[in-house]
């Protein structure tokens, strides 16, 4: 899927103009800074040798400990090469000296999001607010937070003002270009990656398949993916997923794609339809584009492709003209492919495993929205529509900037839903272990059991290496498996047990969404619930009932 990622990096601008803004209270007149001689340290970071920057910053507060800039320039840099504890003892020990630094509660914000602690990044944040609301970091990571509360008009606004205020900041710029039009934005992503801007090699070589995908678009147009089924609510029987005759692998759906039948996998922590070139092939799917595919496993990114299909139908919806991701080997871990819930964002979405079906329905209509819109399937980018997240900076598959952001509506029947982060397709709910602080966790339908990576299961349990588990995703296997002895998961209005819980590390998973995560609430436990998804708004309800069973 196409990534790209999040940075900061704050520059200290010599050159001033005066924009003037709106804060919750009243209007604020701010500088706007421009270009400036970069410094050694500086010029390191923007052609990605994070580690000669990391030194020269180093060298910096050798000489002047209390330098805000250098300590800054240095949390960066070790958030770049994933020290992300190292970056939190720097921040918090340069905070004790200087409380009311706003670039240093800045960066602690920044450093907290990367914890995967976005309720405390919010609190940071409103406290730099409160200090300085010209700060154009800090109004980037106000964008971040509101995004992945599902605040997208909120969102832009932020990273509106951020441009406006640091023009040539490159994680301004990056953040800022994905609100453009497609024209414009294939002509700044081609400036962008034209300068140096502190972004690693992985990260450049996304950034080059995402415009070399948009160009192609732009060349070869399509027409949008479309229902042309004459009805948007619909029940959709699970198909069964089997190990061996006996043993129940997960549940699927049925999807034809240009009438040929295929078995996906349901796969909340999956983007789109991933399909086998096997499938493809059966399908005449032709090649569209390349790309690279990755997931949980060791092995790195996969070779890729995107294809149209002229027909996709789920149970009784026909959708036309529809894009799809094809994983360039003969089967997607063992099976025909997956099909990520978002792929139905625009519905209102119900996975009722007990009884075995999926039900779509329309999504309650926002205050003041006059007309009725027709749902369509969220397959990848549908670079002419009015995407709802705007989130093609932060996730595995871009999305198109909104023509018209919309921020979180909780209709009256959804009050005593859960609101979840949502990073492009991922949903992440806050769980406590064992009664201990929150940690992020992704709900993840196509993984066979909840898991949690070690290091936070050591601080709760007791954890032992665990040779007779294999663990494998679309990057290939795990190299180290682990069990945890007992640990009780407690999310939302659900509290699980597990024994011998499984237990790896995901740092991929955990660099590509930008903030840490802690494992996935899988199968063994959504598998027992009837699951209700508001993407749009980013809610999910989870109900349990014993006396309907848990049957195959």
């Amino acid at each position: 899927m196409h990534q790209v990622s999040f940075f900061s990096f704050r520059r200290f601008l010599s050159a001033f103009v005066l924009v003037a803004i709106t804060t919750f209270a009243h209007a604020t007149t701010c500088h706007v800074t421009h270009s400036h001689v970069t410094t050694s340290a500086e010029q390191a970071f923007l052609n990605g040798d994070f580690e000669r920057a990391a030194g020269l910053y180093q060298e910096q507060l050798q000489h002047n400990p209390k330098d805000s800039e250098a300590t800054v320039g240095l949390v960066h840099a070790l958030l770049k090469q994933q020290k992300v504890t190292d970056a939190d003892d720097l921040v918090q020990k340069a905070l004790a000296q200087d409380p009311n630094s706003v670039p240093l509660l800045v960066a602690k914000g920044e450093v907290q999001y990367r914890e995967g602690k976005p309720w405390l990044a919010a609190q940071t944040a409103d406290t730099a607010m409160n200090l300085d609301p010209c700060n154009a970091q800090l109004r980037l990571l106000e964008a971040r937070l509101f995004r992945l509360n599902s605040f997208y008009a909120m969102a832009q606004k932020e990273i509106t003002t951020a441009h406006a205020l640091s023009p040539n900041d490159p994680s301004i710029r990056l953040n800022w270009l994905e609100t453009l039009p497609r024209t414009q934005r294939i002509s700044e992503l081609e400036k962008y990656l034209g300068d140096p801007t502190g972004d690693d090699s992985e990260q450049i070589k996304h950034l080059h398949v995402y415009l070399d995908y948009l160009k192609k678009r732009t060349d070869q147009p399509h027409k949008p993916c479309r229902l042309v089924s004459d009805t948007s609510s619909t029940s959709i029987p699970f198909t069964a997923l089997m190990e061996d005759g006996t043993h129940l692998r997960g549940w699927g759906l049925e999807v034809k794609l240009n009438n040929r039948g295929a078995h996906l996998d349901i796969d909340t922590g999956a983007s789109g339809i991933v399909i086998s070139r096997s499938v493809a092939n059966r399908a005449g799917l032709q090649r569209f584009s390349d790309e690279e595919i990755g997931g949980v496993g060791d092995k790195g990114e996969k070779a890729g492709y995107t294809a149209f299909a002229e027909s996709i139908r789920i149970g009784s919806l026909e959708f036309r003209d529809c894009e799809v991701d094809v994983v360039d080997k003969r089967n997607v871990v063992d099976s025909d492919g997956l099909i990520g819930m978002d792929v139905f964002s625009r519905f209102l979405i119900t996975l009722d495993y007990p009884m075995h079906k999926l039900l779509l329905d329309p999504l309650p209509p926002r205050p003041g929205d006059t007309v009725e819109e027709k749902p369509t399937l969220e397959t990848a980018v549908n670079l002419d529509d009015d995407d709802e997240d705007g989130s093609a900076s932060s996730g595995n598959n871009p999305k198109a900037a909104p023509v018209i952001p919309h921020d979180r509506y909780i209709a009256p029947e959804m009050k005593n839903w859960t609101p979840v982060y949502r990073v492009g397709h991922n949903l992440l709910i806050p769980a406590s272990l064992n009664k201990s602080n929150n940690k992020l966790f992704i709900l993840d339908t196509g993984a066979f059991t909840t898991t949690v990576t070690p290091a936070v299961a050591r601080e709760v349990t007791k954890v032992h290496s665990n040779y007779d588990m294999t663990v494998e995703g679309i990057s290939g296997k795990v190299n180290k498996v682990y069990s945890a002895n007992e640990i009780t998961f407690q999310f939302a209005n659900l509290s699980q047990k597990v024994r011998d819980v499984v237990s790896f590390d995901s740092p991929q998973v955990s660099k590509g969404i930008g903030m840490e995560v802690s494992g996935f609430i899988g199968f063994s436990a959504l598998g027992q619930t009837t699951m209700k998804i508001d993407y749009r708004d980013g809610l999910v309800s989870f109900s349990y009932d014993a006396t309907r069973g848990y049957h195959f």
